[in-house]
């Protein structure tokens, strides 16, 4: 089940700087408008808009391994 947090928009609001904010990138925006299928998609959002922000899982985060250190 998914969990998700709400978000009232703010005036000039975008889904990429949505994204930003929750998923410290612009790329996810289209999780946001699958969670909102009833928000209509233009590139800037009416203010007090209630969102679903989907928290998403940990295996969409991507991960970095640093190289052992050699000895």
């Amino acid at each position: 089940m998914t969990e998700y947090y709400t978000y009232i928009t703010k005036d000039n609001d975008r889904w990429d700087l949505i994204s930003y904010k929750y998923y410290k990138t612009p790329t996810n925006y289209e999780e946001i408008i699958k969670a909102n299928p009833n928000v209509p998609i233009t590139p800037t959002l009416q203010a007090g808009i209630k969102l679903k922000i989907p928290i998403l899982e940990e295996s969409k985060t991507i991960k970095f391994e640093l190289p052992p250190w050699k000895k």
